[in-house]
This record gives structure tokens, C-alpha cells and sequence, in this order.
């Protein structure tokens, strides 16, 4: 399954401009592009809402060959319950760490030149204090499991993810499609709960494996999120997705290659446009205004 790569993982955020000084100021990543919508996508990509939503994806670099993030935020929605199924993102770069302590985000010393800190929302980050490489510093992805052997079960023989290391001590094993790429932890860590942010971890296939992929699910009695279905973007390539769920509900999207090179184009304009949709939500003043709350999801 060398054709098969890691492309992001979704977050939902409550808060775009405290997010995005994180994820630009204290990271270092950059903005990839920014897309606004005004209705619910059909691939639940926004989660179960139906109202108006924005998607900016970031990263080190192009998501062709790196992992980055995709923050979905719902307009009206100010926060979301964490489960503990995301355990972390894990990332290498001094620069980060540095940016980290300038700015006085909190930094808590975990390990060997390992500091854990924490997005707007809670989410939790593992940044390596080693000089960012020339590659994607983009580590692992970690997710908590129930069963460890049925995870690994389904990801490694159901969706083709090699086993690429094992920790018996800590109930964890590392997987991933390919040694270059962003790499796959799974932690068993007992029931598993959602929250209301679950997220999604999104990858890309060849178009025409999809089918098959959807077929296999239905074989094995898997579940099936969102059956092989086409996603319009205006102005942009219509790609092909299948939405899946592990064992343990972590959602997993599949994406057909050819489309999405075309879709993920960096676009030159994509902070401006953030910056944009920022300056023009006034959902915070409005609620401020009618001494409001916004909803909690």
C-alpha cells in the first residue's frame, strides 16, 4: 500500500484567532489555504452542523509531502468537550519550543528534550527541542485505543498500514503507509471517548482503489461513515471520499490522489483570506452585544 499516504488530521476549533497564532506563531506553520462555507458538508467534514463553517489548512509545507492540520470552525460554536481518543500530535522543532517560551506559551518538560504543550481548545502537542529537518517535522499522530490487538487488526490487514514498531511496556505500536511519511500511534488506553471534537484522520489513495476499499469494509461488517461520495469545491477539483470508522469510532477519510493533488494547491492567498474571514465575524460582539454565550457543542 506504498501508494497510500497520510495527509492531515482535523480539528474543530472554537477560537480562529487564538488558534491561528498558535499553530502560526508559536508552531511555525503556515497557512496552506482557507475555504468558507455556507452550508454543512456532506462528508460531515465540519462535524454534525449544518450552518455556515470555514476550513484552513496548515502546515510545513504542501500536503503532497507533508501532514498537516485541517481547523474546522463552526460559526456559533465557541468550544467542544475533548475525549481522550486524540493523545497528541508530535512534532520536531526547536523553533517551536523557542517561539513557545518567547511568546510564554505554556511548556511542560516531559521527557529527554520532549516538552508537551497544548492548542487553543486543549489539544495536546509533543514538541522535540532538536533542529526542525529539511523533511516534514511532523512526527506521529497518536490515538487512544480500547483493544490494541483489534486496532492494530484492522488498520494493519483492513486498511494496509504496516507495523512499524511495538512497546509492549506501553501498550502502544507505531504504524504508518510509508517510512517517510507522518507515522500512526496507537496507545491502548481503555474505553475510548469521543467528546464532541472528535476528529478525523484523513489519507489519500489512488482513485480507483476506493471502491475496493469500500467493499472490503462491507466484507468485514465494518462501519461505513460516508459511502464512496463526490465533494464540489467551487472553483476547484471535485474529489472522491469515503468516510470510515475504526473499532473504536476514530473517523478515518480516504481520499482519491489524482483530484486531491489538484485540491491541495498551496494558495498564495490563504492567510489573507483567513485573515478576512476573521476581521468579518462579528459572532463574538453579537453575543458580547445580547450578553450571550456562545453555544458549547
Amino acid at each position: 500500500m506504498a501508494l497510500r499516504r497520510a495527509l492531515h488530521f482535523v480539528f474543530k476549533v472554537g477560537d480562529r484567532a487564538k488558534t491561528a497564532t498558535f499553530y502560526r506563531d508559536v508552531l511555525g506553520m503556515k497557512v496552506l489555504r482557507h475555504e468558507e462555507f455556507e452550508e454543512g458538508c456532506k462528508a460531515t467534514c465540519n462535524g454534525p452542523y449544518d450552518g455556515k463553517w470555514s476550513k484552513t489548512m496548515v502546515g510545513y509545507g504542501p500536503e503532497d509531502d507533508h501532514f498537516v492540520a485541517e481547523l474546522t470552525y463552526n460559526y456559533g460554536v465557541g468550544e467542544y468537550e475533548l475525549g481522550n481518543d486524540f493523545l497528541g500530535l508530535t512534532l520536531q522543532s526547536s523553533q517551536a519550543v523557542s517561539n513557545a517560551k518567547r511568546l510564554g506559551w505554556p511548556l511542560t518538560e516531559v521527557g529527554d528534550a520532549l516538552y508537551l504543550t497544548q492548542g487553543p481548545g486543549g489539544y495536546p502537542f509533543y514538541l522535540v527541542d532538536k533542529e526542525q529537518p529539511p523533511s516534514d517535522p511532523v512526527q506521529k499522530v497518536s490515538l487512544g485505543v480500547s483493544d490494541l490487538q483489534r486496532a492494530t487488526h484492522y488498520w494493519n490487514a483492513l486498511l494496509g498500514m504496516k507495523v512499524m514498531d511495538k512497546n509492549e511496556e506501553k501498550k502502544s505500536v507505531i504504524m504508518g503507509f510509508g517510512d517517510t511519511q507522518c507515522k500512526l500511534e496507537l496507545c491502548e488506553i481503555g474505553p475510548v471517548n469521543h467528546g464532541t471534537a472528535f476528529g478525523r484522520i484523513a489519507f489519500s489513495c489512488p482513485r480507483d482503489q476506493l471502491p475496493d476499499l469500500e467493499g472490503v469494509m462491507k466484507k468485514e461488517d465494518q462501519k461505513i461513515l460516508t459511502p464512496l461520495v463526490s465533494l464540489e469545491t467551487p472553483g476547484k477539483a471535485t474529489v472522491e471520499v469515503v468516510i470510515l470508522a475504526d473499532p473504536d469510532g476514530h473517523e478515518i477519510c480516504f481520499v482519491g490522489n489524482e483530484a486531491f493533488t489538484q485540491l491541495c494547491a498551496i494558495d498564495p492567498k490563504g492567510n489573507d483570506l483567513l485573515e478576512k474571514a476573521m476581521a468579518e465575524d462579528k459572532s463574538n460582539e453579537w453575543f458580547a452585544k445580547h450578553n450571550r454565550q456562545k453555544a458549547a457543542a
